[in-house]
């Protein structure tokens, strides 16, 4: 069987948070992964990266429309748009930015860049 492409593991890392699929993103990332969340906090490790995948803070699977991907070496951009729901202020729409980049063939590191947008 191929061995999966960089691009095929962010597809992955993507399906599984549409489906709230925990073993399935994980399966994709290093132990010591690294998930920089800019302007909101940091996660270290499979453990904490684990527990950011269904914060408690947000009801339900995210809806992610993935608009653009761009590869540069060990380095996968991903632009788009997303749909969410908090506990506290129902639904939510951003727009995101996601920075991957690999390590013997894993995520080792995610930069995600989220901005809210008008409406719901």
């Amino acid at each position: 069987m191929p061995r999966a492409t960089q691009r095929d593991l962010v597809a992955e890392y993507f399906a599984g948070f549409r489906a709230s699929d925990h073993e399935r993103i994980l399966a994709t990332l290093t132990d010591d992964v690294e998930w920089v969340i800019h302007g909101h906090r940091t996660t270290r490790g499979r453990a904490e990266f684990d527990g950011e995948i269904e914060n408690p803070a947000f009801t339900g699977s995210p809806r992610l429309d993935v608009e653009r991907v761009i590869e540069d070496g060990p380095v996968v951009v991903v632009t788009g748009e997303g749909r969410g729901a908090t506990v506290a202020h129902g639904p939510f729409r951003f727009a995101f930015n996601d920075l991957f980049t690999f390590r013997d063939g894993l995520i080792a590191r995610v930069d995600s860049y989220v901005v809210p947008l008008p409406g719901a």
